[in-house]
């Protein structure tokens, strides 16, 4: 999401999602697990299956942490070149973390140098949380805050630029590929915001502010709109499941969205999507959801109580969808 008078707000959302504690081998896990983190102030989420625990990342903070059996959190990447951390995205077949990072001026570190300066990609050892690289991805003048972060079966990221308006694809090497931008990502608020890649060949995203969701082939840069029969007003993080659908999370942190989540299904190759109901959602503004062997976890960070000022929440909340 984006004010375009950002700088003058203490800003804002995103979007971007977690989830549960992972339960013994033939446990269900609980539909809402609270978890103890103070000030954290998750915005994304991803499973990891090589622990078989979630991972969140800190807003605040500009860390990563591993969400324990316990309901507790620990520090799994901590580096002071990143201000807040909103994407993440684990690539176990490399034994990969791969975060988007920014300045929205939401974060301890945040400052008049990178407040809506500061994007990139930080890539870092799965295991130990040390870092391989960060990439910039702020491409010189101009405002940028990198946002979600999608993998596909080779290694390549793709990245939303909420503030620059873009898609970026990294290789696994670190380098920029690919960089794709189209009138109908600008918005009068944040841009375009959660991001999937689907086995097919093409990235699927949504523009926050206007609810629209576009179906992006990063070769040839073209873009294309999915026809809905309503906006997604505040669509914020996106999860595809292995049956093909697409889970929406919305909220209200910055537009006129519901705080929701609902299912999106195409019979058409996204050209057009159905929508299920929207599932409403109370605690708080969801950000985003990941996927994990026990269904979609959604994650609620109290964001909204951050972007007034507010530190002292000490927990977050994960529930099954």
């Amino acid at each position: 999401m984006r004010f375009r008078n950002r700088l003058a707000l203490p800003l804002l959302l995103t979007a971007a999602i977690g989830g549960l504690v992972a339960p013994p081998a033939q446990a269900h896990p609980a539909r809402d697990v609270e978890v103890t983190a103070p000030s954290l102030y998750p915005e994304g989420v991803a499973w990891d299956p090589t622990r078989q625990s979630y991972l969140v990342g800190s807003v605040r903070f500009g860390t990563v942490a591993i969400v324990q059996r316990d309901k507790t959190v620990r520090t799994l990447v901590s580096d002071p070149a990143m201000v807040s951390i909103f994407g993440i995205s684990v690539d176990a077949a490399r034994g990969r973390l791969l975060v988007t990072y920014a300045d929205l001026g939401l974060g301890e570190r945040s400052g008049p140098a990178t407040v809506n300066r500061q994007s990139g990609l930080g890539i870092f050892d799965l295991r130990t949380g040390q870092r391989i690289s960060l990439v910039d991805l702020a491409g010189g003048a101009g405002e940028h805050a990198a946002n979600d972060v999608a993998v596909d079966a080779r290694g390549n990221a793709y990245v939303t630029d909420t503030v620059g308006d873009a898609l970026l694809r990294v290789d696994p090497r670190g380098r920029i590929t690919a960089r794709v931008t189209h009138p109908d990502f600008a918005a009068p608020g944040f841009g375009v915001n959660g991001i999937v890649w689907h086995p097919d060949g093409f990235v699927l995203t949504v523009v926050y502010s206007t609810g629209r969701v576009f179906k992006v082939d990063m070769d040839s840069g073209r873009v294309d709109e999915v026809k809905l029969d309503q906006p997604l007003l505040g669509g914020d993080g996106l999860v595809l499941r292995r049956d093909g659908s697409l889970v929406s999370v919305t909220n209200s942190l910055g537009a006129a969205g519901v705080n929701g989540v609902r299912v999106l299904t195409s019979g058409d190759h996204w050209r057009t999507a159905r929508q299920s109901p929207v599932t409403p959602w109370t605690g708080g503004a969801p950000t985003t959801a990941a996927a994990g062997p026990f269904g979609t976890a959604v994650l609620t960070g109290h964001l909204e109580a951050l972007t007034t000022g507010d530190t002292s929440a000490r927990t977050f909340t994960l529930r099954r969808f």
